[in-house]
């Protein structure tokens, strides 16, 4: 064989063998296909890819292909000649096979010689790729070694990709793994603010729909939760790996929202270049959320009840039926009896979302638990806005607890976060508050002050979050606030505030 030949055939080797370890990420399945080119193109009775574990340290046998000469299933770092060649990241050629002592266990009817070359990757030995040969006198072993060493960087290469992206999958399943124990934590029941008679008998609600597969409609009004009550019966059921897909009925427009829910095909409409999954679909196996369902279309009312009914559907544009196994949770804010009245809610689909239906009460008619909740608030947004707020004060507590709080647990963590993003001190006082609950005459929280008065009730503010960091001691509230016992003696007569409270 000419050496152009010879050429020709190694050029022709290394685009097989790059092709093969491109073509898949199954790298025991790539390198197979490495050694049969190997063994077609140039002879080869035998070869093997031996690579070392990240893990043990210790050398197996990832690929393996016809007669090898060093072929044990798993050796030791320096054990052997393949062994040898990882500890050392250099080739070792054994001309004749049957005059190496560590290969006297091989036999064969002829002379074989022995290659092996390391693996390097990243300057580190992480393997070998050994083959057997028939022995020629005349063989150029250093041609030999250098082309085999080319296969390897190859294989290297192709190592290195396979443990990236074995590195990425183990990370996306961590943070996978992380981020659901993070939502289940986050969504539990037990977790949601509030110790209240009305928010113990939705707790008790929760806990007793949130394991099965039962249709459930939670009602309130605007900012009650009722997004947080969904979260909660998701992560608490039997379909808490599987996906929380939530959809608002009134954010998307009617000409949208049934593509959005139910998909559509190819060509459906101007601009449907490809099929897409709808939001059942893409809730297969878990829970579909439809918020603000009062809002939902009369026509497309019609294809979810049938969802509901038979548990199947048709994308847009298409004559394929899709069947699905999706729990439903809706909410709404609006009076639906009312809607059915008026013509704009379907009376048939009522009855099939209101199997289970949860009233999350209004905060109005929670008050126990505004203080819970504004305090877990702050504690929140002081951590996020990195404020070192520590309380409420007393007379900020008293403006929080006598407003009505028409946009409920919403409207009460906006003012809150306001709060604590004005705030310089410690301690949120009524003047960091919203005007809407220091002015608001219907809040009757704050009368309408004169300059003088205002002042006064910002002094008298001043003087009771002191008595109260002091527990009554009216000598250390004296030195909080820079003046003497004296003076805070006559600004606590003057303003008839009662030390004792405190102590």
């Amino acid at each position: 064989m000419s050496e152009q030949t010879g050429d020709i055939r190694k050029l022709t080797t290394l685009l097989e063998v790059s092709q093969s370890l491109s073509g898949t990420l199954n790298l025991k399945a790539a390198l197979h296909r490495v050694l049969e080119t190997l063994e077609r193109h140039h002879g080869m009775i035998g070869s093997a890819v031996m690579l070392l574990s990240e893990d043990t340290g210790e050398i197996h046998t990832e690929a393996l292909n016809g007669l090898t000469s060093d072929n044990h299933s798993v050796h030791q770092m320096g054990e052997g000649i393949t062994g040898r060649v990882i500890e050392s990241g250099k080739p070792i050629v054994i001309p004749q096979v049957s005059r190496e002592p560590a290969l006297i266990r091989r036999r064969s009817r002829e002379e074989l010689s022995f290659i092996s070359v390391p693996i390097t990757l990243n300057r580190k030995p992480v393997g070998a790729l050994g083959v057997d040969l028939r022995f020629k006198k005349d063989r150029d072993y250093d041609r030999s070694v250098k082309f085999l060493k080319v296969v390897a960087s190859m294989i290297a290469q192709a190592l290195k990709v396979q443990r990236s992206v074995e590195a990425e999958r183990r990370r996306l399943l961590d943070e996978n793994i992380h981020l659901q124990q993070e939502l289940r934590e986050r969504y539990d029941f037990s977790n949601i603010i509030g110790t209240s008679g009305p928010m113990r008998q939705v707790y008790e609600q929760v806990s007793q729909v949130a394991r099965t597969n039962t249709t459930v409609l939670i009602r309130g009004e605007s900012g009650t939760g009722k997004e947080l009550i969904a979260h909660a019966i998701h992560y608490n059921s039997l379909r808490a790996r599987k996906p929380f897909i939530k959809v608002s009925c009134a954010a998307l427009p009617d000409t949208l929202i049934e593509s959005e829910l139910f998909g559509y095909e190819k060509g459906a409409f101007t601009g449907a270049q490809a099929r897409k999954k709808g939001r059942f679909e893409m809730a297969e196996g878990g829970t579909l959320f439809l918020d603000e369902i009062g809002d939902l279309n009369l026509s497309t009312q019609v294809k979810l009840l049938r969802v509901l009914q038979e548990r199947e559907f048709e994308r847009l544009g298409g004559a394929e039926t899709v069947k699905v196994n999706v729990r439903l949770i809706a909410a709404t804010n609006k009076d639906l009896e009312q809607a059915i009245a008026e013509g704009g809610f379907r009376e048939d689909l009522y009855y099939r979302l209101n199997v289970f239906a949860i009233f999350v009460p209004p905060l109005r008619e929670r008050k126990p638990d505004v203080l819970l909740l504004a305090d877990h608030f702050l504690e929140k947004y002081a951590r996020e806005h990195g404020k070192n707020i520590k309380r409420i004060s007393t007379p900020a507590i008293d403006m929080i607890t006598a407003y009505h709080w028409p946009g409920n647990v919403r409207e009460l963590e906006n003012c809150i976060e306001r709060a604590a993003l004005v705030c310089e001190g410690h301690a949120i006082h009524g003047h960091h508050l919203p005007p809407t609950l220091q002015t608001a005459s219907a809040s009757g929280t704050v009368t309408r002050l004169s300059m003088t008065a205002a002042i006064e009730a910002y002094e008298k503010d001043l003087i009771l979050d002191a008595l109260k960091t002091t527990r009554g001691n009216r000598a250390r509230a004296a030195a909080l606030l820079g003046t003497t016992e004296r003076i805070l003696g006559y600004k606590v007569k003057k303003y008839a505030i009662d030390c004792n409270r405190f102590r």
